[in-house]
C-alpha cells in the first residue's frame, strides 16, 4: 500500500504513520527524519540541506524531492510506503507523481486528517521534543520513561516555541491557506479520502482499516 497522510499540525499523522507502518509492513517515510538522517550521515544531499538550514531558510523543493526519491528507491519501500509531511504544495505533489511514475510506484490513497482547533491546541501544547535528536513525546499521551528526558538519546525535552497555545491558531491559518490547493489537487485525481483527526488512535485506526477494505487495498 502506498499512502500520503495530510493534515494540520497536531492531527496525529506521525503517530498513525508509525502504527500503520508496523501493521502493514511498509516504510514510514518522514521528511523530517530523512533530513536528520542525511545531516547525521553527511550525505551529499544532507550537506546541501545543511547549508540552508543553518541560515534558517527552507530547504528547496529539489533537495527534498531528491531525498524522497532516494528514500523510496530503498528495498523496504518496494512493499509500500506512508509519506508523512510531504508533499506540502501542488508543485511538490506533481514532482512526486512524476518520480513515482518513473519508479512504477503510484499512490493508492491520500488521507486527509480533518481536525478541530480545540483538539489541535490540546495535543500541540502538550508536545515535547528532544533537543538533540528531535524525537517527539507528549506530556499525557506519550510520556518518556524519565520525566523531561529523551528515551532514545538522554537529552533534555523542550517545548517548541510554535507549539505554545498563543501561536498555534496562526500556524493553522497558514497551514489551511497553503494546503487547500494540495487537497484540491488530490481531489481532482480522485485519491483523497477524509478521516477525523479528532478521534483517538485506536478508534481512527479501526476506521482507516475499514476504509482500506472498502477500497480493496
Amino acid at each position: 500500500m502506498r499512502l500520503v497522510l495530510l493534515g494540520p499540525p497536531g492531527a496525529g499523522k506521525g503517530t498513525h504513520a508509525q502504527v500503520l507502518s508496523k501493521e502493514l509492513g511498509v516504510a514510514h517515510v518522514s521528511t523530517g527524519d530523512m533530513l536528520r538522517e542525511a545531516l547525521k550521515k553527511q550525505t551529499p544531499l544532507g550537506v546541501k540541506a545543511k547549508a540552508f538550514m543553518e541560515k534558517g531558510a527552507l530547504v528547496p523543493d529539489e533537495i527534498v524531492i531528491a531525498l524522497v526519491k532516494e528514500r523510496l528507491s530503498n528495498g523496504d519501500a518496494k512493499k509500500g510506503f506512508i509519506l508523512d509531511g510531504f508533499p506540502r504544495t501542488p508543485e511538490q505533489a506533481t514532482r512526486l507523481d512524476e518520480n513515482l511514475e518513473v519508479l512504477r510506484m503510484p499512490l493508492d490513497l491520500v488521507l486527509y486528517f480533518k481536525t478541530s482547533l480545540s483538539v489541535i491546541i490540546r495535543r500541540l501544547s502538550g508536545r515535547r521534543v528532544c533537543s538533540r535528536c528531535g524525537k517527539n513525546y507528549h506530556i499525557k499521551n506519550f510520556k518518556p520513561k524519565r520525566d523531561g528526558i529523551c528515551d532514545a538519546c538522554g537529552a533534555a525535552l523542550v517545548q517548541r516555541p510554535d507549539d505554545r497555545e498563543e501561536t498555534i491558531e496562526n500556524r493553522l491559518k497558514v497551514y489551511d491557506k497553503e494546503t487547500s490547493p494540495l487537497i484540491d489537487y488530490y481531489k481532482r485525481k480522485n485519491l483523497l479520502a477524509e478521516v477525523s483527526g479528532d478521534l483517538e488512535v485506536k478508534e481512527l485506526n479501526l476506521q482507516m482499516k475499514k476504509l482500506f477494505r472498502s477500497k480493496d487495498l
